[in-house]
């Protein structure tokens, strides 16, 4: 946990200040987002939401829509069944997409706790950000990237990434400058590097 102290110190100071917070955590894929959000979880009495349940369906997937950047996430459901009953202190209800199946999940409620995070890639899609009372960005060397999801993923899902996911990523940082409107930025990195 020590790598992530002083976020954590972060949280605690806005849930004493505000009562009620919602953390974004942004980054690159292979950055230890999701890991990050368990680790989050564990110390605070909180709710995980997960961009990867809003992909988009493919009805939508039309060349315009995956042009845009951050296009490919279905960030206006997310606003409406997630962030909206987040910010009135509802329970959540919405079913997720299912990428592997291609196929809507059931439905699936999750209590409004003090503190929600939103992790995954996109979190910080413009249309979302005014939403956050921390929003963090997690980035990782190409190298120590590649690794990870080779090990999480194995070869023919690293190509897709290499192919497909990493470049709409990068090119949804840049144009849409995600890196600009961070409170906090960690790099990932060293983590297996300083232990290897």
């Amino acid at each position: 946990m020590h790598l992530y102290a002083e976020m954590f110190d972060a949280v605690r100071s806005l849930l004493e200040e505000r009562g009620r917070v919602i953390v974004a955590i942004e980054g690159r894929c292979g950055s230890g987002k999701t890991t990050l959000a368990a680790l989050m979880a564990k110390e605070f009495d909180s709710s995980i939401f997960h961009m990867d349940d809003f992909f988009l369906p493919p009805y939508m997937r039309t060349a315009d829509r995956l042009a845009e950047p951050g296009g490919n996430v279905h960030y206006e459901r997310f606003l409406s069944e997630v962030i909206e009953p987040l910010l009135e202190g509802r329970q959540v209800c919405f079913r997720p997409y299912v990428c592997s199946k291609a196929i809507f999940g059931g439905e699936v409620c999750i209590e409004s706790k003090k503190l929600s995070i939103v992790e995954g890639s996109y979190s910080l899609h413009p249309c979302l950000r005014y939403a956050y009372d921390l929003k963090v960005f997690l980035t990782v060397d190409p190298e120590t990237q590649e690794k990870r999801i080779l090990q999480r993923s194995g070869p023919d899902k690293l190509k897709d990434f290499k192919r497909l996911w990493i470049p709409l990523e990068e090119h949804y940082f840049g144009e849409l400058d995600v890196e600009g409107c961070i409170d906090m930025i960690v790099d990932t990195s060293f983590i297996e590097k300083s232990s290897s």
